[in-house]
Order: C-alpha cells, then sequence, then structure tokens
C-alpha cells in the first residue's frame, strides 16, 4: 500500500481528494458560529452536502495515512455525528484522542488533520479548519531528544497546505484548540517550524539592512538555507517546550487561568529561550573541546551555534516590534534582551550601525538567564506579591516603564487583593525605546507580510 511518506508532497497537495476537502472546509467556515455550531438551521442542507464531501474526501485520502488510520476513521465518524445532531457545538474528542502524531516522528512523514479548531494568532472561532502537515525530524534532533533532552510530546512539522485559519501568523497545532466535549491529557504539541524559520529569515534580511549589522558568516548562512534555518529551529524548540515544566519553577510555571502581570509571561517565554541559549552554548562549548569530534559531532555543534543567533536575532529584531502595544510579553522579552546586551557593553549603537562583540555574548546572555533562574528559585519562599515584585524590578532595572505607571511609581495598594496590581500594570508599561521606536517604523512592512508565510515563501 502506498503510504504518505513515499509520496511526493506535489501530489497530495494536487490530489483532487485534497482539493475537495480543503474547499468543503472552506465553504463550511462562514455558516459556523464562533462555536463552531451552525445556527441557521436554513444552511443545514447545505452542510450536510458539504461535511459529506469533506467525509469522502478524507476517506479517499486515507489509504495514504496508513499511520493514521484509527483517526482518519474516527474523524468521519465525528463528521456524521456533528451533521446527524443538527450541527451543534462540535465534539471531536473521540477522534483527537486517537490523533498521535508524536508516535510517528519520522523525517517527511505527512499527516491530513481535520477539526474544528481555533488557530492561536489566527481564527479565535472554532471552525473547521485542514491542514496538510509533514514532520521534521533529522538525526541530530532525534540523537538530542534520546538523550540529555527527552521531550516525547514534541512535534516539528512544516505546512503543505491549510485552509484560512493558518493563513496567519499561527505556526502551532495544538489538541487544546479542538472542539471537544471534555479535555483529555495531552500527549503532543505541533510546532511548525517552517514558518519560524521563514519569517525569521526575512525579517532579518531586512534588519541587517536597517541596522548595518556585518552579520557572521555561520549566521549568514541561514539567509541562504531554509533546510538548515528549519532544523535550527527545531533543536530551540525541543529544548524550549521542555523547559515550560523544568528547573526551579513557580508553583504554576505556565500561569494557566491566572491573571497576573504580562511581564511575568515575558520572563517565562525568555526564561525557556535563554534555557535553550544556555544548553546551545554548553553543548558547542563541549564539541569544541574534543580532540576528535565526529561530523556527526559538528553538525550539532554548528547547529548549537546557529540557536544562539537564531535566539538573539529573532528576540531583538522580530519580536521586539511584533504586535501591538497592549501587555505585549514577547515584545518585553526582546525589548529585555536587547538592552541587556547593550547595557553591559556587548552590544553597540555607534555611529548608527549596530555591532557585537561576540566572543562576549554567549556569557553575557547566560548571565540574565542566571537572573531570571534566581528569581524563579527564590519564587517558592515568597508571598506572589512579593515575587510579583520582585519580577518587576529585575524587568525594570534593564527596560525603563512608562513615566506614568504606578508601579514604577511604587504606588500601590499592597494590602488590597493581587488583582488590584495586575489592574495598575499599564497596556503598554515598557513602552519601546527611541532606538525600536525609530526601528519598528522601519521594519512595520516586512513583519506585516510574515502573516501566513511558509517555508515555501522564503
Amino acid at each position: 500500500m502506498t503510504t504518505a511518506a513515499a509520496t511526493e508532497v506535489s501530489e497530495l497537495t494536487r490530489n483532487p481528494a485534497w482539493l475537495r476537502i480543503k474547499q468543503a472546509a472552506t465553504d463550511l467556515q462562514p455558516l459556523q458560529a464562533a462555536n463552531g455550531a451552525i445556527e441557521d438551521e436554513a444552511a443545514h442542507d447545505r452542510a450536510c452536502v458539504l461535511v459529506n464531501q469533506l467525509v469522502d474526501g478524507v476517506a479517499e485520502m486515507a489509504p495514504l495515512f496508513g499511520h493514521d488510520a484509527a483517526y482518519l476513521d474516527a474523524v468521519r465518524d465525528d463528521f456524521r455525528r456533528w451533521a446527524d445532531g443538527g450541527f451543534g457545538v462540535p465534539d471531536f474528542y473521540d477522534s483527537l484522542v486517537l490523533f498521535q502524531p508524536q508516535l510517528h516522528r519520522v523525517d517527511g512523514l505527512t499527516h491530513l488533520v481535520v477539526f474544528p479548531m481555533y488557530t492561536q494568532n489566527g481564527s479565535r472561532s472554532r471552525l473547521v479548519e485542514v491542514v496538510l502537515v509533514q514532520v521534521i525530524w533529522p538525526d541530530f534532533v532525534s540523537d538530542l531528544e534520546a538523550g540529555d533532552y527527552g521531550n516525547k510530546l514534541f512535534v516539528p512539522i512544516r505546512f503543505l497546505d491549510f485552509t484560512a485559519g493558518y493563513d496567519s501568523n499561527s505556526a502551532v497545532l495544538f489538541p487544546e484548540t479542538v472542539a471537544m466535549r471534555q479535555v483529555p491529557p495531552f500527549t503532543w504539541g505541533a510546532i511548525f517550524a517552517d514558518r519560524e524559520a521563514a519569517r525569521f529569515r526575512r525579517v532579518l534580511r531586512t534588519a541587517i539592512k536597517v541596522t548595518k549589522l556585518d552579520l557572521p558568516d555561520e549566521a549568514a548562512q541561514l539567509l541562504d538555507d531554509q533546510k538548515l534555518a528549519e532544523e535550527t529551529f527545531v533543536m530551540w524548540d525541543l529544548i524550549h517546550d521542555r523547559t515550560h515544566m523544568r528547573g526551579d519553577l513557580p508553583f504554576d510555571p505556565f500561569m494557566i487561568k491566572q491573571r497576573m502581570p504580562f511581564f511575568l509571561y515575558a520572563l517565562e517565554e525568555l526564561r525557556c529561550d535563554l534555557t535553550a541559549f544556555r544548553e546551545s552554548v554548553a553543548i558547542d562549548r563541549r564539541i569544541t573541546a574534543l580532540a576528535e569530534p565526529s561530523d556527526a559531532d559538528r553538525e550539532l555543534g554548528r547547529h548549537a551555534r546557529l540557536v544562539q543567533y537564531c535566539v538573539i536575532f529573532d528576540r531583538i529584531f522580530r519580536f521586539a516590534v511584533t504586535g501591538n502595544r497592549v501587555r505585549n510579553y514577547d515584545g518585553l522579552g526582546g525589548q529585555l534582551l536587547f538592552a541587556w546586551l547593550h547595557q553591559h557593553r556587548v552590544l553597540h549603537w555607534t555611529d548608527t550601525q549596530l555591532t557585537f562583540e561576540w566572543e562576549r555574548v554567549p556569557d553575557c546572555v547566560n548571565e540574565l538567564g542566571a537572573e531570571i533562574e534566581q528569581l524563579y528559585w527564590r519564587s517558592i519562599d515568597r508571598p506572589k506579591v512579593s515575587h510579583w515584585l520582585a519580577a518587576y524590578e529585575l524587568v525594570s532595572a534593564t527596560v525603563e516603564p512608562h513615566p506614568a505607571s504606578a508601579w514604577k511609581a511604587g504606588n500601590l495598594p499592597l494590602n488590597g487583593l493581587p488583582r488590584e496590581l495586575t489592574d495598575l500594570v499599564m497596556d503598554d508599561e515598557f513602552p519601546l525605546s527611541m532606538f525600536y521606536e525609530a526601528f519598528e517604523r522601519k521594519m512595520r512592512d516586512v513583519i506585516t507580510s510574515t502573516s501566513g508565510i511558509t517555508g515555501a515563501d522564503a
């Protein structure tokens, strides 16, 4: 039997059954409410036709995805049950629990994914979305994951084709986004490394022109090689993703369903990135110290150095100026890294040109990571409000707060409830610096242009 692993990508994306599936999902979306239901009974006959078209297409393509046979059977049943039940709020729990891509991390393997779901940084409505994806699993990443960086839930993928919800900034495929009656234990999380790499490369090309940065030769290779950039992002994401639940942490590092000042989210995401940076430095230094490194060692060392460049450039060139200025925690993380490097005099903006003292960068970045780790280590011995104040002190010591800030002035109701403190955090508590105000204007168009980008566009 033919499998998708042996099927050319172009054959999949041109497959008439795929095109019918994609069109049926596209035509269903405007019939759906935000919760996924089709509330207009007059639209139900049309919806039944579209569901049948979609289900038939999935059945036709299923033999190409033998590794997903149980899931593709169940998802057809879920669509039929949704239609037979009058198109209420969809429930795809049964098929979701049978979709287990983490069990098939084989480089080049493809999946057909069909669910009513929202797409983070895309549509917030649970509409029927379909996406063809391909696993990215190079040998060096497989070795890392089997060794010191185990992460059984992590699935790096690339886009092959998709519906409108992914024609956006969304670069993740998470099970929690699916419409379902109850929440199962989550066993996987997928990240589109091709989109991450492609937008990084496009933004970096413009940023080095704007800042007149003389890019190191090894880092410049990322601009010319999408595959190399994808694999580098996979290594970064592998370590970042596992870090959320590792280390000396506040009791709940994700701060799930808790309303907290956004700078705490900034520190958590930056901590995970700086852990990937630190581990990449350690890997590179270990390999450099080997008397006779193998070819595999040299390949790993090269990717470890490239991860360091990606963390720095993505954070300071893209994260810092992407999105609006309302509680932009990723933006703040980028501002913090830039300001830290500048104030420790390893990053220089002189004569309107950006330069780095690259030999000093690894240890300087690791010092910022150590500051955040120390904050986390102290957290379990502190009341919540004291932890928040310490976190604010860490950030504001490097990134200047808004001059009107109640937090900056220390004018806080410390005898009240924690939410009162959160309410006093300004939407743009840490405004862009003069450098970033000018930089953002020059980068705005290219960053906007990366919405919907894939590796094929890079």
